[in-house]
């Protein structure tokens, strides 16, 4: 008997190579990425929590489009911070690693724009802190008004990039979204 003239042979040895070769390729990997452990420092985001909020709304606005959370371990990502390891992600559901890199990639930004101030003018306006940046302005989560009120947080606008007589205030929105991009940080690994 050979595999070419017996139908039920070549089917179930086919079938036996299929699933040696799945179990070995796809399911056991999966198993074992399960048993990940977060890295030691990293910290669960409560889900009620301002970055928790910050986190929707990156999901939301589809910054994940446009910028990666994954830091490749090649000398050109270098500038970003180590290269990204399993572990960082091992308490995110779902992980938001980013489909391609049109803009920085943000695992680490935290400790590279540490400034709210900062962070808060690129989002109304990436131009007026990086004159070549191609990422939309988002105008909605700022209100312009003639007077801020006492617990306003006024984000400190150039006057040429805003309506004249007008200052610019952050919503909440705006501040949970700087919230949860000032935590993304990498946590120190021993080489």
């Amino acid at each position: 008997m050979s595999l070419d003239t017996n139908h039920k042979l070549l089917v179930a040895t086919s079938s036996t190579i299929f699933f040696i070769l799945t179990l070995t390729v796809a399911i056991l990997p999966a198993f074992e990425a399960q048993k990940t452990e977060p890295l030691p420092g990293i910290e669960v985001i409560e889900p009620d929590s301002l970055i928790a909020r910050g986190r929707a709304l990156y999901l939301k606005e589809g910054c994940g489009t446009c910028h990666t959370q994954f830091v490749r371990d090649l000398p050109v990502d270098a500038p970003y911070g180590r290269g990204s390891l399993a572990g960082d992600y091992a308490l995110e559901s779902p992980p938001l690693l980013g489909t391609q890199r049109t803009g920085p990639d943000l695992s680490n930004v935290g400790v590279r724009q540490p400034s709210d101030v900062w962070n808060l003018i690129h989002l109304y306006n990436p131009r007026v802190v990086v004159a070549s940046s191609v990422m939309p302005a988002y105008p909605w989560y700022f209100e312009e008004k003639i007077e801020a009120a006492e617990n306003d947080v006024v984000v400190s606008v150039p006057d040429r990039y805003k309506p004249p007589g007008t200052v610019i205030v952050a919503t909440s929105d705006a501040l949970s979204l700087v919230a949860y991009l000032q935590s993304l940080k990498q946590i120190e690994v021993a080489p």
